[in-house]
């Protein structure tokens, strides 16, 4: 006997998180509980299991969720799944690449792309396509017309995000868990504030703490946390930190997973801003959690690129920052983006002379090579390749243990994100 819907989430390890997030909220739909959900690792299995799906499904619809640097990948998994398959599936897709750039996205292949927030609009549109509705008057999406025109219906609101669980509570998956959206910095090179707002919203205490408990149930008491600045919690401005909500946090984790539960604060996924690391964060990480490093976004060297990015901080935030660190016997794990635009022969003599003291107080440079993404500031500047005398530096660093990070990887695809970019084509 075939049911009725199936959603399939191509389940890729960049994109867990969100899938985790929409897939918790469609279980909170009652009208959706007989709804198929199947997570799929694998562009083979992916190809393969989607026959078996459609044998036994009316309608199936297939979510991606991808990033710029992935484009290439996915327009090709989408010719073979549409050379496959044809129109016998829904194509869907979503992230940070198809809502910076929702026309392209559409024309590699897809039916619809969910702009921003996407548990919503994945709610309604399920619903539409279960009760047999319109759905293409749901705020949230944008389709190509009868006549290749691109129409995008407009955004929704933006989440409340008690509203629904950070994790899949049936189809029961783990993760990291989301305690904060949006960011006030509007950093030039970061899609962000552009996807998600630039008014912090912060997932209640009460909220956070029956995920963990549900986690704690399945003996998963290792506690990581999604936000854009992990020492932010609470904040309402995303800007003064409130320290007092943040250990709140914290001890209430504490007690649900104690004695073996393991809580990690600033360290990966999430990273912090440099004048957010004072004597009062620290002591919070070293007094409530377990990791031993802190990742700190300095980005440049140069104030004066520091500033052409909308930052928001200083050289000297950053010096303070790694001191601090490392006098609480913490690794400081630095960020810096190399090919920043703008950035002359000045900036960059800055940036390795910032890194050099850096390290040599003791701090570990976590290298990234600039990335044009659509939509952001930083959208139509081009990426280039990096200086020889940085790559040479980064090499001595390397040698030493003193850098770690995919920036040559990332130089390669910038370039090509760049072209791509410009022409809006595939080369």
């Amino acid at each position: 006997m075939t049911k009725k819907i199936a959603f399939v989430a191509y389940y890729q390890k960049k994109n867990i998180y969100s899938f985790n997030a929409l897939i918790g909220a469609i279980e909170t739909e009652e009208t959706l509980k007989d709804i198929s959900i199947y997570f799929i690792r694998g562009k083979e299995k992916l190809n393969n299991d989607l026959k078996i799906i459609l044998q036994n499904h009316e309608q199936v619809i297939l979510g991606i969720s991808f990033f710029t640097t992935q484009i290439w990948e996915i327009s090709q998994l989408i010719k073979i799944l549409r050379k496959r398959y044809g129109n016998k599936l829904l194509y869907l897709a979503g992230g940070p690449h198809p809502t910076g750039d929702p026309e392209e996205t559409l024309r590699m292949g897809f039916d619809l792309v969910v702009i921003g927030e996407g548990e919503e609009t994945l709610i309604e549109l399920l619903k539409n396509i279960k009760f047999e509705h319109n759905i293409l008057d749901i705020k949230g999406i944008a389709f190509l017309t009868d006549n290749d025109k691109y129409h995008f219906t407009g955004r929704r609101p933006i989440l409340n995000l008690d509203k629904y669980p950070p994790l899949p509570i049936k189809n029961v998956r783990f993760g990291a868990i989301e305690i904060t959206r949006g960011c006030p910095f509007i950093c030039y090179f970061c899609q962000t504030p552009y996807i998600l707002g630039t008014q912090p919203r912060h997932r209640s205490i009460d909220s956070i703490c029956d995920t963990v408990k549900f986690m704690k149930r399945y003996e998963k008491t290792d506690i990581r946390f999604i936000t854009p600045n992990a020492f932010s919690y609470g904040s309402r401005d995303g800007k003064t930190l409130n320290i007092s909500k943040l250990e709140e946090l914290l001890i209430r984790i504490k007690e649900i997973i104690s004695p073996e539960g393991r809580i990690f604060l600033g360290s990966f996924p999430s990273e912090v801003r440099p004048e957010h690391v004072n004597t009062q964060t620290l002591d919070l990480v070293l007094k409530y959690a377990a990791n031993n490093n802190i990742v700190i976004g300095a980005q440049s060297g140069s104030q004066r690129v520091l500033d052409l990015c909308h930052r928001g901080h200083t050289i000297e935030d950053v010096y303070k920052a790694v001191e601090l660190t490392i006098n609480a016997n913490l690794y400081a794990y630095v960020d810096f983006i190399f090919g920043l635009p703008d950035e002359n022969e000045k900036d960059m003599d800055l940036t390795l002379r910032v890194m050099r003291d850096l390290t040599n107080m003791g701090g570990r440079i976590h290298t990234h090579s600039f990335i044009p993404l659509p939509q952001t500031a930083f959208a139509n500047k081009e990426a280039k390749e990096i200086n020889t005398k940085i790559r040479m530096f980064i090499q001595k660093l390397n040698s030493k243990g003193d850098s770690f990070g995919d920036w040559k990887k990332q130089e390669k695809v910038a370039i090509k994100i760049t072209n791509y970019l410009k022409s809006k084509k595939f080369e």
